[in-house]
This record gives structure tokens, C-alpha cells and sequence, in this order.
């Protein structure tokens, strides 16, 4: 009866908080500025072509990025470096960035005194208003102990890469969504394929919690040589968060349909919802392949989640034979706070479960 309680009340203060901050005035709704016109037929064309270049071994490997590095500080034990870079995305789909979003920024924490080929690196991926570096390099921090680096990327239309006209996290069209996680997934294998070929690390891991969890996902699926995936608190579909979860409340459901409507397309707003469901299948993650080891995949989820239903975890692992799911007591917004420990050991374990990169 107690921790039925206790569930409910974690529940309720995931709707609490997306009560306040999606069905306020306090911030803009979610796609104000409609859908996106010709950058998401752009995308949709982009997703289609990806899985064909993958299966034929034609997307690999990446651009080489090449950032430039300013040390920010340096201890006995660590260094914390910032660094610079271009985006490595086709043109085609750069030039469907913003400006602002074109120079990608990492920060990146390395153990001192020992060889790469000896340490892992995580590359850490930013959750739905992660703007910052901090929340990640916290979560990162004690793993330097393990000699295990973190690496963690501002995702384009965040931070100091999000556009002139968009207000905190709410990005303006949908096409924006697709646009950030196709340019995340780009950076984020070219940056595994840089710690790899350049620095020589000698394992590689890739996390997330939340959106960056279904980012990570993707990454761990299409990355061509074993590394440990570790979605936190993640859906296995963008369907889920905006079309089932709390995020439902914050998405301009009427400024969608009236785009339809200038373009001629008359919808009742009970099909604008599933025409986003069927733009947002795009982001699927049970449409990818396994990845290379599913054993190094560690699902962290939360028992009493607001934002993300189990079933939608449950769907990823069963597409996924022999990766793991982890429970732990709470919602969204506890969990996020309360459970670093827990996302920690995840990455540990999952990192174990790879094997050094001499013996691939």
C-alpha cells in the first residue's frame, strides 16, 4: 500500500510540473510556428534514405571531426576542456540549420595520467531543456575515478546554439525536432569515431537521459563496432512524449492545424494529432537495427513515469533481445533528481559488458 502511495504521489508531481510549465502562459507551446514546411519534407526524406545506406555499409565512417580545444580547468586527476567544431552534416541538410546551430560545442572531462587505450569515454546527450553542460558533467564527474571520460554534446537548438527567435527549449516547428536529432546523431558519431581513430580510446559509450536517451538509442543502433548504449528515462518514439505523455499539453495543437488550414487542408484537430503521430514514427527506435552487442544496452526507467509509460521502454527491449531494463522507484522529474547513482552504475555496467578495443 506504501509504495502504491508513494507511486502515485511521484505520478503526480510529474503532471504538477507539466501542469505549471506546459499549461501556463509562462512559456510558448511547443511548434509555434507550425510544422516546418519544406525542412521537414527535407527530413522525412532523409530518414527514409538512412536505413539502405546503413544495411549496404555506405554511411561509414563519418565525417572526421576535428574541434579545437581550450582547457576551462586542471586538477591533479582531471581535466575539463571545452571544445569547437563544425558541424559534420551533409550540406544538404546544414544549410537546413539555423546559423546559430551550425557550430557544435562539447565539453569534455578526461581522466589525467592514464593511456586512452586503457580508459572509456561516454558521450552524454542532452534530455528535452538540457542547455547546459552541468546537469551532464555532474552525472559524469565521479565516473573519472573508474577512468572513465565523459564528453558531453550542447545539442543544436540549445545553449549557445539555439536560434535568435526561440524561447528556452520550445523549439518552433517540427521540423526542428527531426532537424536536432538527425544533426545530434551526426556529431555524435563523428565524435565516437574521433575518440576512437584519433584519441584512441579503448571503449566507447553513448547515454542520455530522456530525449537524449532516444538520441542514444539511435547512435547505439547504427554505430558499426560494439559500444555500450544507456537510455535513461527514455521512450522508445517522440510519439510518445508529445502525442501520449505530459508533453501533449505544451504542443500548439491549434497553430498546426491552422497551417493545414492555409495550405488548404482542412483537419479536425483529433487528425492533426495523428498526422504528428505519423511525422514523429520517423524517430522509432524499434525501426532500427539491433545494435552490434545488445548486451551492452541498459534501459534505466522509472516506475511511476508521467512523461515516458512503461509499455513504451518494454516495446524498445523487446525489439532489442538481450538488452536490459532497469526499474527504478519514481517519476520523470524524481528520477531525473534522485537517481544519479543509479544511471551511473548503469554506464559502468554497460561499459564492462564491451570489450577492449584491442580485442575487436
Amino acid at each position: 500500500m506504501v509504495s502504491i502511495k508513494l507511486g502515485m504521489l511521484h505520478y503526480v508531481i510529474d503532471h504538477v510540473y507539466g501542469a505549471f510549465m506546459h499549461r501556463t502562459k509562462i512559456t510558448p507551446p511547443f511548434f509555434s510556428r507550425g510544422w516546418g514546411g519544406p525542412n521537414l519534407e527535407l527530413l522525412e526524406r532523409m530518414v527514409q534514405r538512412l536505413f539502405p545506406l546503413e544495411a549496404q555499409g555506405q554511411n561509414w565512417p563519418p565525417p572526421l571531426v576535428r574541434p579545437v580545444w581550450r582547457t576551462v580547468w586542471e586538477t591533479k586527476t582531471a581535466t575539463l576542456r571545452e571544445g569547437v567544431f563544425q558541424t559534420p552534416c551533409a550540406d544538404e541538410l546544414t544549410a537546413a540549420l539555423p546559423p546559430e546551430s551550425r557550430t557544435a560545442r562539447v565539453a569534455w572531462l578526461v581522466p589525467k595520467n592514464v593511456p586512452p587505450q586503457k580508459m572509456a569515454c561516454v558521450v552524454h546527450l542532452a534530455g528535452t531543456g538540457d542547455h547546459t553542460y552541468d546537469r551532464r558533467l555532474r552525472l559524469g564527474g565521479p565516473l573519472v575515478k573508474q577512468n572513465i571520460a565523459t564528453m558531453v554534446l550542447e545539442s543544436p537548438f540549445y545553449g549557445q546554439r539555439r536560434p535568435f527567435l526561440q524561447r528556452g527549449a520550445r523549439l518552433l516547428c517540427v521540423s526542428d525536432l527531426l532537424l536536432l536529432g538527425r544533426a545530434t546523431i551526426e556529431e555524435s558519431r563523428s565524435l565516437i569515431h574521433w575518440l576512437d581513430t584519433e584519441e584512441g580510446f579503448g571503449k566507447m559509450g553513448v547515454c542520455g537521459l530522456s530525449m537524449g536517451g532516444v538520441h542514444a538509442s539511435m547512435v547505439g543502433s547504427l554505430h558499426p563496432t560494439p559500444v555500450a548504449t544507456l537510455p535513461f528515462l527514455s521512450p522508445h518514439s517522440a510519439v510518445v512524449a508529445f502525442c501520449e505523455g505530459i508533453l501533449k499539453y505544451g504542443t500548439a495543437w491549434e497553430a498546426l492545424r491552422e497551417e493545414l488550414a492555409a495550405q488548404k487542408i482542412t483537419m479536425t484537430l483529433d487528425e492533426v494529432r495523428e498526422r504528428m503521430r505519423n511525422v514523429l514514427s520517423l524517430t522509432d527506435v524499434t525501426r532500427f537495427p539491433i545494435p552490434k552487442n545488445p548486451d551492452a544496452v541498459i534501459f534505466v526507467a522509472a516506475t511511476d513515469d508521467g512523461y515516458i509509460p512503461k509499455h513504451s521502454v518494454l516495446e524498445l527491449q523487446k525489439a532489442w533481445p538481450g538488452s536490459e531494463v532497469r526499474w527504478v522507484t519514481g517519476g520523470h522529474v524524481s528520477s531525473f533528481l534522485l537517481h544519479n547513482d543509479e544511471f551511473r552504475r548503469a554506464i559502468v555496467d554497460g561499459l564492462d559488458r564491451v570489450e577492449w578495443k584491442e580485442s575487436w
